[in-house]
């Protein structure tokens, strides 16, 4: 009974989005709050408030503090609330797709391939007419994009079942090669070396609201498109044979579903580098938990992400500050492990 009952409160939808949401609330205010300087959440509301409402801030509040929250603290959370987001919905996108939990844009090589892209405009210094500061991530989603199609391609070429161990094989393969290619330019590079260097070790570190902007059209953009599509993927996660008879246009939907993964994929590693396993670990611990239902999957996956990035990124700039660590160096120390035991419990499953 007692289990029946946890059960029956698990798949509880308003339960999980109430979790999801607060995890959400509290990861937000834990990162505009807690570092050098602490920052009482009452000033937080205070300051945020009266910059929503255009009103002067109450005298109560030191003005260095609301420096800290405007211009500092709030544009990294949101920053990092958005890249996690991005990746976590694309890696349960991608999982959902492939019927496999070990499936996420940085097994998949996706992010490798975005990362070419804003590696290749930095150091060539390109910029689109007309486009401006949407170049990068432009030129991230493209190769994000055309990185997902080669390794279809060669995965089919390898295997005519496209065996999702083989397709991530590919992805392996494929990101070891994109690297190399990313250390050729770093090798030829001079003055952009350090803001290369800073990409590819993945953060959110003194990027602004300007960044937040470049994020956020993309991320609507992908987001829609992917929840658009929430129930073709719940189909196509039976597979597609069973998908087609029930009447889904598989190869229209499945190539949405790679367009919007990239562009989420794409605009999270123009703004924050590569950033590993938050599309592995999220989609996986939030399906064990609530489900795979794709409806309510994909907006979990969401707001959970976006948590957990917001809570990456506190540690990684208080566990030994004034010194900050990479971001990308914390999610692979959480990521590397799950990944591995994700592995090992199927291939037992399998043998069983």
């Amino acid at each position: 009974m007692q289990k029946r009952f946890t059960q029956k409160y698990l798949n509880n939808r308003g339960v999980a989005n109430l979790c999801a949401f607060v995890f959400l609330c509290v990861a937000m205010m834990m990162g505009i709050s807690i570092g050098t300087v602490s920052v009482l959440p009452l000033d937080i509301f205070n300051i945020i408030g009266a910059e929503i409402l255009r009103l002067p801030i109450s005298n109560d509040v030191n003005p260095m503090h609301s420096n800290i929250v405007m211009n500092i603290r709030l544009p990294r959370v949101v920053l990092a609330g958005f890249v996690g987001a991005s990746l976590a919905i694309a890696g349960a996108a991608f999982q959902g797709l492939l019927r496999n939990p070990l499936a996420d844009p940085y097994t998949l090589g996706v992010s490798s391939g975005a990362s070419v892209g804003a590696v290749l405009t930095i150091f060539l210094g390109l910029s689109i007419p007309f486009v401006g500061t949407f170049t990068l991530p432009l030129f991230s989603i493209t190769t994000a994009f055309l990185t997902i199609i080669v390794v279809l391609f060669f995965a089919r070429q390898i295997d005519r079942g496209m065996r999702v161990e083989t397709i991530i094989l590919t992805g392996i393969i494929f990101s070891s090669f994109l690297g190399a290619f990313i250390s050729l330019m770093i090798a030829l590079t001079g003055d952009e070396l350090r803001q290369i260097i800073g990409w590819l070790l993945g953060s959110v570190s003194m990027r602004g609201w300007d960044y937040v902007q470049i994020i956020l059209p993309f991320f609507i953009i992908g987001s829609a498109m992917l929840i658009a599509n929430s129930k073709e993927l719940n189909a196509m996660s039976f597979g597609e044979e069973r998908a087609r008879h029930i009447g889904v246009n598989v190869q229209k939907r499945k190539m949405m579903v790679l367009i919007a993964g990239s562009i989420l994929t794409g605009a999270a590693v123009a703004v924050s580098g590569t950033i590993g396993f938050v599309g592995l670990v999220i989609p996986h611990l939030t399906r064990l938990l609530w489900g795979p239902d794709h409806r309510h999957l994909l907006p979990l996956s969401m707001m959970t992400g976006a948590g957990f990035l917001i809570l990456a990124d506190l540690f990684a700039r208080t566990v030994i500050s004034p010194t900050e660590l990479p971001i990308g160096v914390i999610t692979a120390l959480i990521g590397a492990p799950v990944f591995a035991i994700i592995l090992i419990k199927r291939r037992a499953e399998g043998r069983g």
